[in-house]
């Protein structure tokens, strides 16, 4: 068990209800086709693979797909999509499971890796992509830049999203380097918000570099999004892809 907070049963049946903008074909085909030419003719492990929204359609795009998913109740989901012979799920932390055989590509999408909350659980990550991966092969991520410019002196919470249905906002401690998104969802029709909140810890491009260089990886490229636009001081988010040595 890594320090990753457990999704429960709720928050599970309706992950996918509340991401369908995330899981349309607008925005997941740049994702898979990424995805699909990384893996080749190899097999895509999903670090904390969820409800599926990546990689049941990658499955069905005929890429091979195993899973690693901490939290049970978000396996359930994914179990409805698609039958365990078809898209394997190991249940356990993407820090230190393993499961059996190679693969040509591991991923893990976004944000993911913020939760886990300690800085030596994410290198035990990048080491455990690292060990799954056949030489050659590539880990990665997909992470949102820290938005510590948007924090004026005294402040500490910066919003990510505002609109009818859902208010977000992210608070900072940056001496700790952790964040907590805040959600205030509209739920039902007597206008009463649902409100939630969970934990991460940022980090940024460099450091997952050094990261990855402590598992034996090598950086191959940076894009600010699946659709392979260039990373630039201005990217809200990055796409990382780093190689095991051939």
């Amino acid at each position: 068990m890594t320090s990753s907070e457990l999704w429960t049963r709720a928050t599970a049946d309706r992950y996918d209800a509340e991401e369908a903008e995330a899981s349309s074909a607008a925005v997941l085909g740049p994702t898979l086709a990424f995805l699909a030419e990384l893996a080749g003719d190899g097999r895509a492990l999903e670090f904390a693979i969820g409800t599926g929204r990546v990689g049941v359609p990658l499955r069905e795009r005929g890429v091979p797909v195993v899973g690693v998913e901490l939290s049970g109740h978000m396996a359930a989901v994914l179990r409805r999509k698609i039958d365990e012979s078809t898209l394997p799920v190991v249940i356990g932390d993407m820090a230190t499971t393993v499961v059996p055989g190679t693969f040509t590509l591991v991923y893990l999408v976004y944000n993911t890796i913020t939760n886990l909350l300690t800085q030596d659980e994410q290198v035990e990550c990048f080491r455990n992509a690292a060990r799954h991966l056949a030489p050659g092969g590539r880990f990665v991520i997909e992470l949102g830049v820290p938005p510590l410019r948007f924090l004026p002196p005294g402040q500490v919470a910066v919003p990510f999203d505002v609109s009818p249905q859902h208010l977000g906002f992210d608070t900072f401690d940056l001496a700790e380097q952790m964040l907590v998104s805040h959600h205030f969802t509209l739920d039902g029709d007597d206008g009463r918000y649902r409100r939630e909140n969970s934990r991460h810890r940022y980090a940024w491009p460099a450091e997952l570099d050094l990261m990855a260089r402590i598992a034996g990886l090598a950086l191959e490229r940076r894009v600010a999004d699946w659709d392979g636009s260039p990373f630039t001081q201005d990217s809200a988010k990055h796409v990382s892809v780093w190689r095991k040595p051939a």
